[in-house]
């Protein structure tokens, strides 16, 4: 179960505030969900995206700065918003850092010792997460799919790949496609995996839509602006691009590139309601 620590109408539906005790990663967690107004009534099971948000951010950014609930109203689906890693768990430099550690999981379920206790944030996602909302909430669990930002970008396609019985489909903001060739990503996975590269492809996008062969075709829409200050050191944005045309028999891709915007929330506000309008279509 989950406790409702605030509710805000929004959009003739509700953003509410959730606390709930997660198992898997020994700690108290909040997410934020955005609640059509028909959600629950008279038994109504909504669809949902879940929304993965990236570096220094929490339950609240996506909720709060994209506009994206006035889009969800209009096609009757939920947001679903968890945080970007455990509070308070006091792991080894997980709060040294803007770009490792608390705030910062990179959606990954770790395997050294200092940090697998808790770290444990793919399965959080795909598994605790999911299970809850989809008994707790609303939700009809047949009609879910993921979406991300930047790092969370990075985690809605390695979520949506592994799961893709649980998710229909992917969409991103400026992802970190490949995070063992980027610095932030060879920083998270040492700390979080060891040296093992082996271990690190489970959590490699671009080599997971490269070897992708799932239930189904996944369709994955991609987002990038042509300003974004980390495009060529961090996201690699083009190795998606390749990966995708390598596999076209098992992932239907699209990439759409915006001429002069950066990697903020304002860029992410831009489109956010051709994403959500993009996701309606395959959670009919």
């Amino acid at each position: 179960m989950a406790q409702l620590l605030s509710s805000s109408a929004c959009f003739d539906g509700h953003v509410n505030k959730y606390q709930h005790t997660s198992a898997v990663l020994g700690c108290d967690m909040r997410f934020t969900a955005f609640l059509p107004t028909h959600a629950g009534a008279g038994h109504t099971r909504v669809p949902a995206i879940f929304f993965l948000s990236g570096l220094t951010c929490n339950e609240d950014n996506f909720i709060s700065k994209s506009g994206a609930p006035m889009f969800a109203a209009k096609h009757g689906i939920a947001l679903i918003c968890p945080d970007t890693s455990p509070r308070g768990v006091k792991c080894k430099d997980d709060t040294a850092t803007w770009d490792f550690g608390e705030g910062a999981s990179y959606y990954v379920d770790a395997t050294t010792d200092e940090y697998k206790q808790h770290y444990q944030m793919h399965t959080y996602v795909a598994d605790e997460l999911f299970h809850l909302v989809t008994h707790f909430l609303p939700i009809d669990p047949s009609r879910i799919s993921v979406m991300g930002h930047s790092v969370g970008g990075h985690g809605a396609l390695t979520v949506g790949l592994h799961h893709a019985s649980k998710f229909r489909c992917i969409s991103v903001f400026a992802p970190m496609s490949s995070a063992p060739n980027c610095p932030w990503g060879v920083k998270a996975l040492t700390n979080l995996l060891g040296p093992d590269r082996d271990l690190w492809a489970r959590y490699d996008a671009a080599y997971l839509v490269r070897t992708y062969s799932g239930p189904r075709k996944m369709e994955i829409l991609v987002d990038q602006g042509t300003n974004d200050q980390f495009l060529r050191d961090q996201l690699h944005t083009r190795m998606l691009v390749d990966a995708a045309s390598e596999n076209a028999k098992n992932v239907s891709f699209s990439y759409r590139l915006r001429a002069g915007y950066d990697h903020g929330y304002f860029y992410v506000a831009s489109f956010v309601g051709e994403h959500v309008e993009w996701h309606a279509k395959r959670l009919v």
